[in-house]
């Protein structure tokens, strides 16, 4: 009996001392480890959750404060990068069609579209790292991973190559391996071939700012849950275009364009036994973005995939996408939580923000065919000083004209969709909205625009990028006017045994419990193999 029971004693010591250590490493890295993430507004379909390469997240159109005889289009996808994510870090799809797409005469197709396609290539593969050493340009061999880029104009069915070869800003890794960050976003800064055109192609931090705790039951069903932006500390992938005016219009006598992004796949994605993958078939639309907010609070779970995949001229065709637009859901919610009458539906001041865009500000001139896309009047000059309310607030340079980085978009769609557009005046019980009025970083005053991407070396509650607002390096925004940073919110130190939910306090002790019950295991584990070797 005791030939057959002595082999499991070092087997039991093992699983033991195993046990415990995954013990100890899981109350450890409940202790230290950062927040994972959570829905957001960012992951807003189901089958993009799988595909956050292809996953738009934003889109903005206004007319240049520097330049204002020229637009500027900004789209980023791959939301909620954490900076110090590598090895690999953030790179764009070579398998995907990244579009920007103008409507210029109301029917809601598109008469322009600008394609980046992106290709990527290593210096060596004989290294984990994406860099081999400090960076200070971007063609530094020390770079390993490098992304490059084709610029192409698609319009009256054909097409035409504005830009090739150009060299993408990398994900900014910390301060070792990039120590002067902007000089390297300044590099992938690049004309195009046809005059007044600049694109930019990049890392940036995420301008969406916002208390995304809106999902946990409409910011705590009390209001309690707010002010704090969420996304701050987050980047993002950035395409930036500044375009002449007259080279969007088309000439013709309106000034307003509807602007919207997307991003195509082919249609077959194959996974081999050998670890490779290839892609087969024609590319197919798989993520599209307009006006902010729509797929992720109109419309329905059964529809989001399917209006990814969908072309805006069809909008008008799916009555149940139209149904939420005239009688949308976040009324109602507020209503039921928080008391405040819905508007009267159905909600013709919706069906214009959204969907033909607003009489006397961006609607197009003649018939125009109802679809979602931001609508920008270039004709009205940009504002000296943006109010974050935009049109609400009197200021027509903002949205829902366009959409500017500075603009507060959650709190205009709130008063928006609580009927402020239809009255003229502000819902006062949800004046403060989500308590998050301005990025966690100033934006810069030229192309393109977009604050640096925070550092993957920055301390978790001061992330902010190297170089100062003066040098182009993005620093930091006036901190009366910015929310609390999500990090700063979280666990800290000095404050773990205060915290009243009791979690670091478990964490401790989990982590305690575990390094005990491992010290145990591996003590039984030796008095066992002293055992054997002394028989």
């Amino acid at each position: 009996m005791s030939s057959l029971s002595h082999p499991r004693r070092p087997l039991r010591a093992t699983t033991a001392a195993l046990t415990s250590s995954a013990l100890a490493f899981l109350g450890a890295a409940a202790l230290l480890g950062p927040e994972t993430g959570s829905a957001s507004s960012h992951r807003e379909a189901p089958q993009l959750l799988a595909d956050p390469q292809a996953d738009n997240t934003d889109v903005y159109a206004f007319v240049s404060p520097d330049k204002p005889d020229t637009v500027t289009l900004i789209a980023n996808w791959l939301p909620f990068e954490e900076p110090a994510g590598g090895p690999n870090f953030y790179p764009f799809a070579d398998e995907a069609h990244y579009n920007i797409k103008i409507d210029n005469n109301g029917d809601a197709k598109e008469d322009i579209t600008y394609m980046w396609d992106f290709d990527s290539s290593y210096e060596t593969k004989d290294t984990f790292l994406y860099n081999t050493g400090p960076v200070t340009s971007l063609d530094d061999p020390t770079l390993n991973f490098k992304q490059t880029y084709t610029l192409t104009r698609i319009k009256g069915g054909s097409s035409k190559v504005l830009a090739e070869n150009v060299p993408v800003a990398p994900s900014n890794v910390g301060q070792a391996s990039m120590p002067d960050y902007a000089s390297l976003r300044d590099q992938a800064i690049r004309p195009t071939s046809e005059p007044g055109e600049l694109t930019f192609a990049g890392q940036a931090d995420d301008p969406f700012f916002l208390d995304l705790r809106v999902f946990d039951l409409l910011y705590g069903a009390d209001l309690s849950e707010t002010g704090m932006d969420t996304l701050s500390g987050y980047n993002v992938n950035t395409i930036a275009f500044q375009v002449p005016i007259e080279n969007l219009t088309g000439g013709k006598n309106d000034p307003v364009i509807g602007v919207w992004s997307t991003t195509d796949r082919p249609a077959m994605k194959v996974h081999h036994a050998d670890g490779t993958q290839t892609y087969k078939g024609d590319f197919v639309q798989v993520s599209r973005l307009g006006n902010p907010l729509v797929n992720e609070v109109v419309i329905p779970i059964a529809l989001k995939d399917a209006f990814n995949a969908l072309a805006p001229e069809n909008d008008a065709s799916v009555a149940a996408a139209v149904d939420r637009v005239n009688d949308p859901e976040v009324p109602k919610l507020i209503e039921a939580i928080y008391g405040i009458p819905a508007p009267k539906t159905p909600r013709e001041d919706l069906f214009a923000v959204f969907l033909t865009g607003v009489e006397g500000l961006n609607k197009p001139k003649g018939k125009v065919q109802p679809a979602e896309m931001l609508r920008l009047n270039t004709s009205i000059p940009p504002t000296a000083e943006p109010n974050r309310l935009g049109v609400l607030a009197g200021d027509t340079g903002g949205f829902p004209n366009g959409r500017r980085l500075v603009d507060d978009v959650v709190d205009i769609e709130i008063q928006a969709l609580e009927g402020a557009v239809r009255t003229g005046k502000l819902v006062e019980a949800l004046a403060a909205g989500d308590a998050v009025d301005a990025n966690d970083l100033a934006f810069e005053s030229t192309f393109p625009y977009v604050a640096l991407p925070h550092s993957g070396s920055a301390d978790a509650g001061a992330a902010s990028p190297s170089g100062g607002v003066s040098a182009g390096g993005g620093g930091t925004a006036d901190q009366g006017a910015v929310a609390p940073n999500r990090r700063d919110l979280g666990q800290r130190a000095d404050s773990v045994t205060t915290d009243d939910t009791g979690a670091p306090a478990l964490a401790s002790a989990a982590a305690a419990l575990g390094l005990g019950f491992a010290a145990y295991g591996f003590w039984l584990l030796r008095r066992n193999r002293r055992g054997q070797v002394e028989a």
